[in-house]
């Protein structure tokens, strides 16, 4: 079978868009080698890190409140304070009675602790990369 002739692209084709080179700087951080990321995309790249932050935590405060209104039979306000409460280290509010609510309440308990170590990590790692990033940038000595 012959292969197709590859045709050669323009230069404006091979070039990134704007918008995908925004995009790429908001995902990836830079290397070593590249400059520090400017003031806009640092704080672009935070916003984005606490966004990220808030849906993990929603979706674990999700999680929470269907376990209790299912296993306990609880209200949303109360399975929401459950839930809320288990998620930041508090512990539970209500006293438990079915089997299947305490069992989910362990494994909720531990879910949560895993939810806020990964929430926490989406958020300290533009800091933690650009304060780490400072140390190693190149600058030009003047002497």
């Amino acid at each position: 079978m012959a292969r197709p002739a590859q045709t050669k692209s323009s230069p404006a084709a091979s070039q990134p868009s704007q918008k995908s080179a925004r995009r790429r700087a908001l995902f990836s951080f830079e290397r070593i080698s590249q400059p520090l990321a400017t003031r806009r995309v640092f704080i672009a790249r935070m916003a984005w890190s606490i966004l990220v932050w808030f849906g993990i935590m929603l979706f674990g405060l999700a999680v929470g409140i269907s376990g209790y209104a299912i296993t306990e039979g609880m209200g949303f306000v109360d399975a929401y304070l459950n839930a809320a409460m288990i998620l930041s280290g508090m512990g539970p509010v209500s006293e438990l009675h079915s089997t299947a609510g305490k069992v989910f309440a362990g494994t909720y308990a531990i879910f949560s602790g895993l939810v806020i170590v990964i929430a926490t990590g989406v958020v300290l790692a533009p800091i933690i990369h650009h304060v780490l990033h400072v140390f190693h940038v190149d600058t030009d000595d003047k002497n």
